[in-house]
C-alpha cells in the first residue's frame, strides 16, 4: 500500500465512521479537507509505518477532542484492507502498522508498472497555465514540470514573458506566485550558460537547486566521484541493472513473492528504508505539482531530485547483499533482494526521465 492509497483508506475510514454515526461530523462543509489525507512516517514518539493527524483536522467541526476523534477512527481505520493494526500517540495521532506481505506486493507493483510507477490520474482534465521568463532555467523548470503533471494525468500550457530583470532575480523575490489564476515562475536564473555541461547535467544543475537558489554551473556536475549528486543517482541505477545482469549470469532472476517478505527482512533497516521511499514515491510526485505558492519550495521538480538522491544513496550499501558470496547458492532471500534493487533501479530510471535526464544501463 502507497502512502497516497494509505491516505484514501483513512479518508473511508473517517467517511465510514460518519454514515455509522460515530462521528458527528459533516464532511460536505469541511471544504478544506482534501480528497487525500495526510500521511508520513510518524515523528518521534510514534511507531508503525505511517502516521496521519487527521483526528487532530476533525476535532473542531467534531466538537470532540483530538484524542477522542482518534480512538472513534481507530476501529475503522484498524478493520481497513492492508492494515494491520493503529495505535493513538499524543494528542490523537493515528500511527499505522501496514499488513504483513505489504513490502513483496509493493515490489511487484513497481516492478509490473517499471519506469510508469507512481503515475496516476489525479489531475485528469486539469489545465495548468504556466508563465514563465524567456531563460534557460526557467524553460528547463517549465518542461520539467510539464512532464510531472503530465504524468498524474494534468497538462501544463506555458506561456512566455520578457526576460527575468534584477527585481525578480532577487533572493526575496517569490520564485511562484499566482496571479489571476495563472502561475507565474521565476526563478533564480543561472549565473552563465550550462550548456558546455551537456544535456543531462545542465539540466540537474539548474533543476536541483530549489528556485529560490542560484543554481552552481561548474564541471562539479561531471565529475565522477561521490560530491556529486547526478553521478551517484546515475551510478545506483547502473549499479542495479549490473546486479541483474550478473544475477542473470549466475541462474536467478527476481522473486518478488508474497511467500518472501520474510528473505526480504522487512525488518532490517536497509530493507525497511527502500521500501519507505519505494512507498512514498507517488505521493512525491504528486507534491510536485504546482498548486500551492504558499510553501518554501511550492511545487517544484528540486523535491524530485532530492528524492532521487536519498534513494540512491540507500541502495548502494545494500546492492552487495543481493548476489551470492563465493560458494553460495542463490536462495529465495537473493532473489527477493534482487527484486527490491530491481524496483529501486526502475523508479531512478523513471525518475529521471521526468527530469529530462537520461539513466544509461552502464556508467
Amino acid at each position: 500500500m502507497t502512502p497516497v492509497e494509505l491516505s484514501r483508506t483513512v479518508l473511508h475510514a473517517v467517511r465510514r465512521a460518519v454514515d455509522a454515526g460515530d462521528l458527528a461530523v459533516d464532511l460536505h462543509g469541511l471544504p478544506d479537507l482534501p480528497r487525500r489525507v495526510s500521511v508520513a512516517p510518524p515523528g518521534p514518539g510514534g511507531h508503525g509505518d505511517y502516521a496521519t493527524n487527521v483526528a487532530l483536522q476533525l476535532a473542531r467541526p467534531a466538537g470532540q477532542p483530538p484524542l477522542r476523534v482518534a480512538e472513534v477512527l481507530r476501529p475503522h481505520l484498524a478493520h481497513a484492507a492492508g492494515i494491520r493494526d493503529v495505535e493513538i500517540t499524543g494528542p490523537g495521532f493515528l500511527n499505522i502498522r501496514l499488513d504483513r506481505g505489504t513490502g513483496s506486493g509493493l515490489v511487484q507493483r513497481v516492478l509490473t508498472e517499471g519506469p510508469r510507477y507512481g503515475y496516476s490520474d489525479l489531475l485528469a482534465g486539469r489545465v495548468f497555465v504556466l508563465r514563465v521568463p524567456y531563460d534557460v532555467r526557467a524553460e528547463v523548470l517549465a518542461d520539467s514540470l510539464s512532464r510531472i503533471v503530465a504524468s498524474q494525468g494534468g497538462r501544463v500550457e506555458v506561456q512566455h514573458e520578457e526576460s527575468v530583470t534584477s527585481s525578480t532575480s532577487s533572493p526575496q523575490a517569490r520564485p511562484l506566485s499566482v496571479t489571476d489564476g495563472t502561475l507565474v515562475l521565476r526563478p533564480l536564473p543561472a549565473p552563465e550558460d550550462p550548456t558546455p555541461l551537456g544535456p543531462d547535467a545542465a539540466r540537474w544543475a539548474l533543476l536541483h537547486p530549489a528556485p529560490h537558489d542560484r543554481p552552481r554551473i561548474s564541471a562539479d556536475h561531471l565529475v565522477q566521484r561521490e560530491s556529486n549528486p547526478l553521478f551517484r543517482v546515475r551510478y545506483a541505477h547502473a549499479r542495479t541493472r549490473a546486479v541483474h545482469r550478473n544475477a542473470a549470469d549466475l541462474g536467478f532472476a527476481p522473486l518478488p513473492t508474497a511467500d518472501t517478505d520474510a528473505d526480504l527482512d522487512t525488518s532490517g533497516p536497509a530493507q525497511a528504508q527502500l521500501l519507505r521511499l519505494l512507498a512514498d514515491h507517488p505521493r512525491l510526485l504528486s507534491s510536485v505539482v504546482p498548486v500551492d505558492a504558499t510553501r518554501p519550495d511550492p511545487g517544484t521538480p528540486s523535491r524530485l531530485t532530492r528524492h532521487l538522491v536519498v534513494l540512491a544513496d540507500a541502495v548502494i550499501p545494500f546492492l552487495p547483499t543481493v548476489l551470492p558470496r563465493g560458494a553460495e547458492k542463490p536462495s529465495a532471500a537473493h532473489r527477493a533482494r534482487l527484486a527490491l534493487a530491481d524496483a529501486v533501479g526502475a523508479v531512478l530510471a523513471g525518475g529521471l526521465s521526468l527530469l529530462g535526464i537520461d539513466a544509461p544501463d552502464h556508467l
